[in-house]
This record gives C-alpha cells, sequence and structure tokens, in this order.
C-alpha cells in the first residue's frame, strides 16, 4: 500500500472474526503461505486467499513471492492508526490508573 490505511479501513478489515484469526496466525509466524494459513482453518483456500487481500489493502500484511508459493508476513506499521487513535485515550487510562494507586494507598497505607 503506498499510502498509511486510515483508522475506519484497519477497523473495518480486523472486524471480521476470520479475517483477525487468518492476521494472528501471520503475526505469530515470520513468514506463513496461504495453505498453511489454510491448513487446520476450516476455510477454504478461496476464503483464505479474500482475506488476505483485504488484511494486503489495509496495509497489515505484506507478500513476498517465491515461486509457485506466496509468503505472507505482519506489517507492524499496519497498526499505526489504530495505534494513533488509541494513544488518545491513554490519558484516559493514565488518569485512572493514578486514581486507583491512591485509592489503594488510602485502604492500606
Amino acid at each position: 500500500m503506498t499510502q498509511m490505511a486510515t483508522i475506519d479501513s484497519v477497523m473495518r478489515t480486523l472486524a471480521d472474526p476470520t479475517r483477525r484469526a487468518v492476521f494472528e496466525r501471520i503475526v505469530s509466524s515470520d513468514e506463513i503461505t496461504v495453505a498453511e494459513l489454510t491448513r487446520g482453518s476450516g476455510v477454504t483456500q478461496g476464503a483464505i486467499s479474500q482475506h488476505l487481500k483485504s488484511l494486503k489493502l489495509a496495509g497489515l500484511v505484506a507478500e513476498r513471492p517465491e515461486g509457485r508459493k506466496v509468503f505472507y508476513r505482519a506489517e507492524p506499521e499496519g497498526l499505526a492508526p489504530l495505534v494513533d487513535w488509541m494513544s488518545h485515550y491513554g490519558v484516559f487510562w493514565r488518569e485512572r490508573f493514578a486514581n486507583l494507586r491512591t485509592l489503594l494507598k488510602e485502604i492500606d497505607p
């Protein structure tokens, strides 16, 4: 993908549970083929290919052809829009944790 994906496209792509499972398998591997992703997944090779296409368009995976096989790997920077969006809520959690810390100190000085 030539430009960074939008938060909407990343969220829409990861909203599908099967696609999320495919992405998680890719993340847990250095590289993986469609055949390896299909094996034991309960999903057809055609469906896996469609999920990979969506993940690739969202910038979440990259492919490397080698002969007749194509290897897929996770692209961590593809999650940047999601991380950026979540970082806006970091202040929310930091404040809550600070309040919790204070409360715990009050309960057990």
